[in-house]
């Protein structure tokens, strides 16, 4: 069985891309611990709305906004399950009143998929 990537994208305020960048960091840090291979977020640099969809389209993008877009990669599928259970269920990942969560999470999409091609 070949290696599993969980990616999500998601508007993150300009003003707080420190904030979601400090989270960011710690939430790769427990992802790590956890188990994953490798987590990895990227701010949009050289997106462009597009004719039917885009990275901005689809989370209705801001003027004030960036595009996050992330992933993270597990050994497998079962693994993937286990680790975000973990990851879940770890106390320092939610340590942060819900008001001070620097993104809109109902605007955010992710999904998990198998790899088919790693060069």
């Amino acid at each position: 069985m070949g290696k599993y990537v969980d990616s999500y994208v998601l508007p993150v305020p300009k003003a707080k891309l420190d904030a979601y960048r400090a989270l960011a960091t710690k939430a790769g840090a427990i992802w790590r611990e956890h188990g994953a291979l490798a987590y990895v977020e990227c701010i949009a640099e050289d997106v462009k709305p597009g004719s039917h969809t885009s990275f901005p389209q689809a989370v209705k993008l801001e003027p004030d906004e960036i595009v996050v877009f992330a992933w993270i990669v597990y050994a497998s599928r079962a693994e993937r399950d286990r680790i975000n259970a973990a990851v879940m269920s770890d106390p320092r990942l939610f340590d942060m009143p819900k008001e001070s969560v620097p993104f809109d999470g109902k605007r955010m999409f992710w999904g998990g998929f198998d790899v088919l091609v790693e060069a």
